[in-house]
């Protein structure tokens, strides 16, 4: 069973591994978890063993009360792979019984773990996150009982299942389900009655769900990549530039414009073409018809400037031809403009 939970959640991992990530930044990250615990309740062996004079065992129950668990972690994240170490506490109280003895007592499972996991992203990079993991490592246990206490080591083992969510590149939230577990400890106690020494062991199961919410710090991330330089026109091209929703033209514009209208003049003989655009803010039929008001408003202060208006042809592309690309609805600077195409 407990191979079958570490293969399950790495198994459901393995065909995703080859798939490219490349959204979100990858590198160190450091981690702070906590939550609620449930120890499931078990019934275990208790042998009492006097040395020279036998031993005797009975069966002990233990029904035990929501618990809290916190840790931390430290990692890599390989853009959807995952790989850290993780520290992580437990604490859950419950009551002990004793078969055929009334009454019952107090009981305290106190557990430091030192994880080692590996966890898989799903859409790497997105807003959410899925992810699924696995880890293995060693428990350190205290088990207390009737003013007493005994302490075990263990191997421990765990399966993870949840989502992220990244606030930014370098922060993240996550929100988990866990199960965990541990090879069974053997809790041993010496004492004496009167002259008559004795060695009491117990041996309860140790496992456990918990439902932990985590953040995440990521730290030398890289910053997303700047995006590529607009093409440059080539001469004798230009090209006027607009404010958000406009086509009236600025000190800047207009004097691009008379420089486009003296290389004209020089060329003699030759033909313009005045194209307008716009960013991806707004709909397309409006932006169509603004960028037509933009190319005419052009086509105008050439006019003024002494081109023949018979020379100049005006073109409306809307928001269809960017010059830098981006998502619908978003004011890039760049894209509102006028190319002035001279041949």
């Amino acid at each position: 069973m407990k191979k079958l939970l570490l293969g399950a959640a790495l198994l459901a991992a393995t065909p995703f591994c080859a798939q490219a990530q490349s959204l979100q930044p990858g590198g160190f990250y450091l981690g702070a978890e906590g939550g609620l615990n449930w120890m499931f309740n078990n019934s275990f062996t208790s042998t009492l063993t006097f040395p020279g004079f036998g031993s005797g065992s009975t069966t002990t129950n233990l029904a035990t009360n929501m618990g809290w668990t916190a840790g931390g972690v430290v990692g890599y994240d390989f853009l959807g792979p995952r790989v850290e170490l993780e520290g992580v506490y437990r604490e859950n109280t419950g009551t002990l019984s004793i078969s055929g003895i009334n009454g019952s007592a107090g009981f305290v499972s106190n557990e430091i773990a030192i994880m080692g996991n590996v966890y898989y992203d799903f859409m790497a990079g997105q807003a959410f996150v899925p992810y699924v993991g696995a880890g293995a490592g060693v428990a350190f246990m205290r088990g207390s009982a009737l003013g007493g206490s005994a302490t075990a080591t263990t191997f421990a083992y765990q399966a993870m299942i949840g989502v992220g969510y990244n606030v930014t590149n370098d922060l993240r939230l996550n929100l988990e389900g866990r199960y965990h577990g541990t090879t069974t400890p053997n809790y041993s106690t010496s004492g004496s009655l009167g002259s008559a020494a004795y060695t009491l062991s117990n041996n309860p199961t140790n496992n456990n769900v918990s439902l932990m919410a985590g953040l995440v710090f990521k730290f030398g991330a890289a910053a997303p990549p700047p995006p590529p330089p607009a093409p440059a026109v080539a001469p004798p091209s230009f090209m006027v530039f607009f404010d958000w929703d406009r086509a009236n033209l600025s000190q800047q514009a207009l004097n691009t414009i008379k420089q486009a209208s003296d290389a004209y003049k020089a060329k003699g003989n030759a033909r313009i073409t005045a194209t307008g655009h716009t960013d991806t803010s707004g709909s397309a039929s409006y932006n169509m018809a603004l960028s037509l008001r933009r190319a005419n408003a052009v086509k105008d202060a050439l006019v003024r400037n002494g081109v023949p208006a018979q020379a100049i042809t005006v073109v409306g592309k809307g928001q269809t031809d960017l010059l830098v690309k981006t998502a619908d609805g978003v004011r890039e600077p760049q894209n509102r403009r006028v190319e002035i195409v001279i041949q």
